[in-house]
């Protein structure tokens, strides 16, 4: 699988009473954010650093007291995929995408904050109508508590050139810096749950609920 690093530079910093997105999760994170000014954009990525600040995580050189919260891929948005003018056929197809799966740790001791790292892993596909080498995958990070609110969302960009000819390739990306604080050491990790899903569209999200699957393969699995 190819390495992908990434940092969550600015943190993913969960304030035990913050209530984001709720709506967002409940229709598979649809697409289609209102338009924000660079000025507003800068404006909020400062105040992101400035709250949370960068931190570094070393989970494999700690240990969890407690266990570590729940982490699984949306089934509405675990798949993502456009055709051209909405055919359904693989002769219409123009970027495909799956997250295959979503490995992770996570520290904490006493009342400290819980630190989560996790890489996840994604197989993305060109069809025959997409447009360019070049697509932009996006896909976000969630943290609720479990079964209950969302307390925060993160948005991220998964950038993927393909080569000549190449239809698949699978991608593995790490994200770091997932902090959640509690109220105290009684409060474990398994009162919350960490989720993972692509941007989609309503459309996308009724075709993954239907359990229709699609697919490019491999340069390798050709020659099988």
């Amino acid at each position: 699988m190819m390495p992908f690093s990434r940092r969550l530079l600015a943190g993913l910093c969960i304030a035990v009473l913050m209530n984001t997105g709720v709506g967002v999760i409940a229709h598979a994170q649809q697409r289609g954010h209102g338009d924000e000014s660079d000025e507003d954009k800068a404006q909020d990525k400062a105040k992101k650093d400035d709250e949370w600040g960068d931190r570094t995580l070393s989970l494999k050189k700690q240990h969890a007291e407690g266990p570590c919260p729940y982490v699984k891929v949306l089934y509405d948005a675990a798949r993502f995929h456009e055709f051209k003018d909405g055919k359904e056929t693989s002769g219409a197809a123009q970027w495909t995408g799956e997250i295959n799966g979503v490995n992770s740790d996570c520290a904490y001791k006493g009342g400290e904050p819980i630190q989560v790292g996790m890489d996840i892993g994604f197989s993305v596909g060109r069809g025959p109508e997409a447009d360019g080498q070049t697509k932009v995958y996006h896909y976000w990070v969630a943290v609720t508590e479990r079964d209950k609110t969302v307390l925060a969302k993160q948005d991220f960009e998964l950038p993927v050139t393909f080569a000549a000819g190449e239809q698949r390739r699978d991608v593995n990306t790490r994200i770091d810096g997932i902090i959640i604080p509690r109220k105290d050491a009684t409060v474990s990790g398994s009162n919350f749950e960490v989720l993972v899903g692509f941007d989609v569209t309503p459309e996308m999200a009724e075709f993954n609920r239907e359990g229709k699957h699609f697919r490019f393969v491999s340069a390798d699995e050709q020659k099988k």
